[in-house]
């Protein structure tokens, strides 16, 4: 019996090149939680052409109200009725399906790509992700946990709290509190590999080493403090 044998585990990737560190990041969860039987799907959302624009376009048929478009209240009232756009039906359908959603990307601007920043805004809509109630630890995504696998160009000395670009729990801030934790997620700790501009090729075999040995023991990981009260 493996640890993750009916799990279900859900990978969104954002990068260009197969040959990234991020697609070796991606491909390395995948073998490992495989072999641990879990049932691994992965959105490669640049090979998908996932479309990151949240327009009307995204509902199907008549609106809601014609005479002035709200973005949230139109996917709200489309969602109720099965009538969103397929492709963000289809994304619904993996996160609704899966115990652990993994977000591997490298870090653009202290955020994620536009692309995966888009499947967000498509994807979590209201009714689907949360309510009003129905946020934070009430969040309708709550019995899932999420983790955010990400690179940076900078090295590790310049994320701690006196280095150029502040502590790396600031920039996570709006991304694991105002994404994943609003939507219920149960967060765990993200994996950052530092200074991919300019790591030697032992460190990436270290820091790949590490992610492994971390996948072969995530489900008995517990979330980490997502309140204010945690990052500030």
């Amino acid at each position: 019996f493996f640890s993750g044998t009916g799990k279900k585990v859900l990978i969104v990737y954002a990068h260009q090149e197969p040959k990234s560190f991020n697609g070796s990041l991606k491909n390395l969860a995948d073998e490992v939680l495989s072999k641990q039987g879990c049932s691994v799907t992965i959105s490669d959302l640049y090979a998908m052409d996932f479309k990151p624009a949240a327009t009307r376009s995204d509902i199907i048929g008549e609106l809601y109200n014609p005479d002035h478009f709200n973005y949230r209240v139109e996917c709200f009232e489309a969602y109720k009725k099965g009538r969103l756009a397929k492709d963000v039906l289809e994304e619904q359908k993996k996160v609704l399906d899966a115990n652990l959603v993994i977000f591997q990307f490298p870090v653009y601007w202290f955020s994620m790509p536009a692309i995966m920043k888009g499947w967000i805004d498509r994807v979590f809509i209201q009714g689907f992700s949360y309510g009003i109630p129905g946020f934070y630890d009430e969040g309708f995504l709550k019995d899932k946990k999420a983790l955010l696998s990400l690179t940076t160009g900078g090295d590790e000395g310049m994320y701690l709290p006196t280095g150029a670009n502040g502590d790396i729990k600031y920039l996570l801030w709006s991304m694991q509190h105002g994404m994943m934790h609003f939507c219920g997620f149960q967060v765990l700790a993200p994996n950052v590999c530092y200074g991919m501009d300019n790591v030697t090729e032992e460190k990436r075999k270290e820091m790949l080493d590490a992610w492994a040995h971390r996948l072969q023991k995530i489900w008995e990981e517990k979330p980490i403090n997502c309140q204010p009260s945690g990052y500030f």
